[in-house]
């Protein structure tokens, strides 16, 4: 029997949905929400650490020419270069809960956002086995900090779930942005070294770490798995939006990784490249907050989700294909869908889950299995751009992952329930 989802506007606006509680599960933290001596200290540093996990993947993307010729990569390895931090933020997800039952949420992020420091010095200043090695513990890093960021935001911000959700989405779009524009100036400016334009995203890190420090005192009870979901992997609905998640997922890494690089072969400066990624970055933040609530207003999401893969796909083509003098529109265009894109795939995961504890579950499935699917794109187009020594051919890539996102999308889309529930332990 097929279960209908009810209306999403019952009693919370999904928008205020967005954060979902990797430690759901655990009925402590739903029990004791914290008592917060300063909220305005622990605002600062979830700010500070949403920042960072973006600026490790959109730094390398305008400096990865220069990288590939001072190491003498070739297409493949620049591909894979691109392929492992997004691959490594599917595998490493999991790990998120289980450290943060065994240590504490605040002191996991403390001892990840380290890590992430290592892995940022690691490829920026150890040649080509630093690079790939680094990569894989930043990507990891980020991996796992993006799974338990959200859920501190949700516990410790309850009652501010609206707001508190624009400003987790603006620093990840701010991060992403900052960085994808300044790594090649931050180069140029310091001995002309792209290890430095990599290498500068370290300072962000251990700033951070400073500023939370003072989280790892708090105290928020004895953690035990309370909650239970089975069944998530036998679910067709729950594999839709799996897939919608790591096919849009896998767009939206391409052009992290490879869409400066495109620029740059149709004639632009790695500057130029990379202030238009980074304008493409920003203007994501309008639809990030808006497709949700504007998705939400029909009786379902398939019309939402038709609309910013169009708008994603459009973008991602003009970007490719047209005339370079109307690129900006292109990058709007593209930024308007991705940012679209990728908050209806959080969305749907609320919408298409009874409670929190299958959201979390879900979500644990949909970011696991959905980011070990997107890392395939990035690598597709180094090897297609190694073949054929043009970018034109990756437009195929293009439109096979976006029409795949529209088909599974459809079908996440439809206002039904995964057909699980969560069961005390």
């Amino acid at each position: 029997m097929t279960i209908k989802a009810p209306s999403a506007n019952a009693h919370h606006s999904p928008i205020e949905e967005l954060l979902i509680d990797a430690e759901a599960d655990d009925e402590q933290v739903q029990q004791q929400p914290p008592v917060l001596k300063r909220p305005w200290l622990l605002l600062l540093g979830l700010v500070l650490v949403a920042l960072n996990l973006r600026p490790a993947l959109s730094s390398m993307a305008p400096l990865l020419g220069e990288v590939s010729n001072s190491l003498g990569l070739s297409a493949a390895e620049a591909g894979l270069l691109t392929t492992l931090p997004v691959l490594c933020l599917g595998l490493f997800a999991p790990l998120a809960p289980i450290l943060a039952r065994r240590f504490g949420s605040e002191r996991v992020v403390m001892g990840i956002l380290l890590t992430l420091a290592s892995g940022i010095i690691l490829r920026s200043s150890f040649g080509e086995v630093g690079l790939f090695s680094g990569s894989v513990v930043a990507g990891a890093s980020i991996g796992i900090l993006g799974v338990l960021l959200p859920g501190i935001v949700k516990r410790d911000f309850a009652k501010q779930a609206g707001a508190m959700t624009g400003v987790y989405t603006m620093a990840l779009c701010l991060g992403a942005a900052i960085a994808a524009g300044s790594s090649v100036p931050l180069s140029q400016h310091f001995a002309d070294s792209w290890s430095i334009g990599l290498g500068f995203w370290i300072v962000p890190a251990l700033v951070a770490f400073l500023v939370w420090l003072p989280q790892t005192r708090s105290k928020h009870g004895t953690h035990h798995v309370a909650y239970r979901v089975r069944g998530l992997l036998r679910d067709p609905l729950a594999w839709q939006v799996t897939l919608y998640m790591g096919l849009q997922s896998s767009l939206a890494y391409i052009v992290f990784g490879w869409l400066p690089s495109i620029l740059i072969g149709r004639g632009l400066s790695p500057v130029q490249a990379g202030v238009v990624l980074s304008g493409s970055i920003l203007v994501q933040l309008i639809s990030a907050l808006s497709a949700p609530w504007l998705a939400t207003r029909g009786k379902d999401q398939r019309l939402g989700i038709i609309v910013v893969m169009l708008l994603t796909l459009g973008g991602l083509f003009g970007c490719l294909y047209a005339p370079l003098d109307g690129l900006w529109g292109w990058a709007i265009l593209l930024g308007l869908g991705q940012g679209g894109t990728f908050s209806l795939a959080l969305t749907l995961i609320v919408l298409r889950s009874r409670d929190a504890h299958v959201a979390a579950n879900l979500s644990s499935m949909a970011q696991g299995f959905g980011y070990t699917l997107a890392s395939l794109g990035p690598f597709a187009v180094g090897v297609i751009h190694g073949q054929t020594g043009d970018w034109k051919a990756v437009g195929w890539i293009f439109a096979i992952l976006g029409l795949g996102a529209i088909v599974f999308g459809l079908g996440a889309g439809r206002a039904l329930y995964v057909q699980v529930t969560s069961e005390k332990v």
